[in-house]
């Protein structure tokens, strides 16, 4: 094992695929020479060659377009989508085609693509460019939606998901790209691994409260968790690596052993990824609840550019510890 960063986890997941399949190629804005607007997939030009990492035109939906329809002829593309509000350009073809074709063709098309797109605020970047809006792809049936909090989840996931025959929406938090974690040497025993879509993680054990979180919000989650063991108050942490499909057994084990449930998520509250999750365990666990499951959300307010309202909007560690601590306060 070594430490390396998240965002060389995703470049090292890339290369391998690139290297292992020749269907495999990458599309987007300034992904070549430049190595993406996050540094993600430099130095794949030169080892690959301009024809497999490809630089597009400003037109997400027309880079979503081409990938999808070389993923109908057998390629199996990574398109780069430079930040994930820019993503809503390109909603017909992934929502409308995309996830569609393989069911109005009676099973007989694949779409093997893969849209990784870089999410959330902590940067200043201001409303149109720090948005998280994992919750609207949830909500299409035939895409699979991915967002690894560690540098060993998002190499594995990303492997998987360019393997897989259907189409997957990899969520990458900024702010992830510069943690680093442990990730297996390549030429290592096991250095070729894979995660599992679709499998949530328990991080951290405890016998209080399950905090349910993914991507970015996952390390505040652990983090909140190792304060409150300071003061006598132990939490499972359950990072669901995978939005859709949803791991609800690992969830529901989680809530039926602790009796609480806090679900935190980067997104907005409102008809958010933690209401949907929030409802699973209210229907699913609900004879096991010792209290009414809590969120801990975004603001319900466009991400705001200045550092202290943005930090503000924005949920942390702090915040965990706080609704946790209500939360087995008013219900022990």
């Amino acid at each position: 094992m070594r430490e390396i960063y998240y965002s060389w986890a995703l470049r090292e997941a890339m290369a391998e695929e690139m290297e292992r399949d020749p269907n495999v190629f990458v599309l987007g804005e300034d992904i070549a020479e430049y190595g993406g607007a996050f540094k993600v997939t430099q130095g794949l030009v030169e080892k690959f060659g301009r024809a497999r990492v490809r630089n597009t035109p400003i037109s997400e939906n027309t880079i979503c377009g081409v990938g999808v329809g070389a993923a109908i002829v057998g390629m199996r593309p990574i398109v780069d989508i430079m930040f994930q509000d820019f993503i809503t350009l390109a909603m017909d073809q992934i929502v409308n085609h995309a996830a569609k074709f393989h069911y109005m063709y009676g099973g007989q098309c694949r779409v093997p693509v893969v849209f990784r797109t870089p999410a959330g605020g902590g940067r200043c970047y201001g409303p149109t460019h720090s948005q998280s809006l994992e919750a609207w792809f949830m909500h299409v049936p035939g895409l699979k939606v991915v967002a690894p909090a560690t540098a060993y989840d998002a190499k594995g996931l990303l492997k998987s998901a360019i393997r897989d025959d259907n189409p997957v929406i990899f969520v990458e938090s900024k702010l992830l790209y510069g943690i680093k974690g442990q990730v297996p040497e390549p030429d290592a025993d096991g250095g070729d691994y894979t995660v599992p879509i679709g499998e949530a993680k328990v991080t951290r054990e405890g016998e209080h409260l399950t905090i349910i979180a993914y991507s970015r919000m996952t390390g505040e989650a652990e983090r909140a968790a190792d304060a409150l063991a300071q003061n006598g108050i132990t939490c499972d942490v359950v990072d669901l690596r995978t939005l859709a499909p949803l791991d609800a057994d690992t969830i529901a084990a989680s809530v039926e052993k602790t009796g609480r449930a806090l679900i935190v998520c980067e997104d907005c509250k409102t008809a958010g990824v933690s209401a949907e999750i929030m409802a699973r365990v209210t229907e699913e666990c609900f004879d096991f609840l010792q209290a009414p499951p809590r969120r801990v959300a975004a603001a319900d307010t466009p991400v705001p550019c200045a550092d202290t309202l943005e930090k503000a909007a924005l949920p942390d560690a702090q915040n965990i510890i706080d609704a946790a601590t209500a939360l087995i306060q008013q219900y022990s």
